[in-house]
């Protein structure tokens, strides 16, 4: 009988550790970026929709991209941005081994190749900021 107690108990706190872990990851997400460094990427773009103009980020800026990008926390897809209308911010970050990957802060939203997250009004405030100083 102790026996049966023992593991219905460890069977327990075995559950309640993995509920205590997707509820972490549910409300303070995860960070896909976290080992980010201005190293690893090759080149960067930002397009502001509107006024449909694109940048290219130089050395400073990339560094500024890739400390923006380490700190991202993503929770749960929400794909309800498309019955929103504002401003799209859209980065498109080419790594140094070749691959591409595209993030967008369509306020409230941040996109990250394709798929909506929480919103990341940081990303928008520094592409703004990039247009600013330079005249557009």
């Amino acid at each position: 009988m102790k026996l049966q107690k023992r593991h219905i108990f460890i069977v327990g706190a075995v559950l309640a550790v993995l509920l205590a872990l997707a509820a972490g990851l549910l409300f303070w997400g995860r960070r896909p970026f976290r080992d980010l460094k201005a190293a690893d990427i090759a080149s960067a773009s930002v397009t502001l929709r509107p006024p449909d103009v694109t940048l290219e980020l130089n050395g400073a800026e990339i560094e500024a991209l890739a400390e923006l990008l380490g700190d991202l926390r993503i929770t749960w897809p929400d794909q309800s941005y498309t019955e929103y209308a504002g401003q799209a911010v859209q980065f498109t970050v080419t790594f140094a081994d070749g691959t591409e990957t595209e993030v967008t802060d369509y306020n409230p939203f941040l996109i990250i190749d394709g798929t909506a997250y929480a919103p990341c009004e940081a990303l928008n405030r520094f592409a703004n900021e990039l247009l600013r100083e330079r005249g557009g």
